[in-house]
């Protein structure tokens, strides 16, 4: 107990010195790789060691796939097929498979991180700069807007690869600038008179795909942040009990979080790509 009790007040004051100084908006460089020229920060450690540990934790858990699975195997499977059944009827049976590493990989990865702003130690172990200031060496990975900014920008990458691969340069034409009016319900001269309108919708359209980073980075982004803001504030009111309830909304809106960046994705993709009849086949 002696030698626990003064742990225990070191990270009291860590946090409280944090608290005051609130929750800085970017990440701390903590060192550079020797002939790279390349800046660590803490939000990068986060990232690396937390994922790591996913990959471990998921290796060990399955390794090798038994015919009447392991209580870990099991575990991932269930998971795994869980994320697979939200996925499906999104973007249809035919894409998936395809994209299942891609969705499922985006949901682990953004819940554990999201959740890891609630390990503790992270953003309470670091050292008091020169100048006053704590630096704490973990940063949630999500907590970082270049974290969120890549996620997203791969995210467009990988909606433009699946669009070209499985719908065609025609069809993304087609569903942006075309005319999806009948011709035989409308008549031949409204719908002449409707190109001009679909033109500037397909316009309208290409620029909401051009803020799409903007939008799945700044919301992921923001939410996390303002949910380190949230629990810091509370623990500098009050360091023990208080931020409890505070603890369990973060674990909520980590999930939420995950679920919406995941799930819009999946919408982006199934938009263009699944356009399945009711039996299933593709046309």
């Amino acid at each position: 107990m002696r030698r626990i009790l003064p742990g225990l007040a070191f990270l009291f004051l860590l946090t409280s010195a944090q608290a005051a100084d609130g929750v800085s908006p970017y990440a701390y460089g903590l060192f550079e790789i020797p002939g790279l020229g390349l800046t660590v920060t803490n939000s990068m450690v986060m990232l690396w060691t937390v994922t790591l540990l996913l990959i471990l934790f998921v290796r060990l858990a399955v390794r090798k796939g038994e015919l009447v699975p392991s209580t870990g195997q099991a575990l991932v499977e269930i998971v795994a097929e869980a994320v697979e059944n939200l996925i499906e009827p999104i973007v249809g049976k035919r894409l998936v498979r395809p994209t299942f590493w891609l969705l499922a990989g985006y949901f682990f990865i953004i819940l554990i991180h999201n959740w890891s702003a609630l390990i503790p130690g992270v953003g309470t172990i670091g050292m008091i700069d020169q100048d006053g200031h704590f630096n704490y060496w973990f940063r949630p990975a999500n907590a970082d807007l270049n974290t969120t900014l890549a996620l997203a920008i791969i995210a467009t990458g990988a909606w433009f690869y699946y669009v070209l691969r499985y719908a065609g340069l025609k069809a993304l034409l087609v569903d942006l600038f075309g005319n999806k009016a009948d011709k035989k319900d409308v008549g031949t001269v409204i719908w002449m008179l409707l190109f001009p309108i679909f033109w500037a919708v397909g316009v309208i359209e290409v620029i909401s795909i051009a803020f799409r980073p903007v939008s799945l980075s700044f919301r992921l982004f923001g939410n996390v942040f303002g949910g380190e803001n949230l629990l810091f504030n509370m623990m500098g009111l009050f360091a023990w009990v208080m931020p409890a309830p505070f603890y369990l909304l973060e674990l909520l809106i980590g999930l939420i979080q995950a679920l919406v960046f995941t799930l819009l994705v999946a919408v982006y993709i199934g938009l263009i790509c699944n356009h399945e009849s009711e039996d299933g086949h593709a046309h």
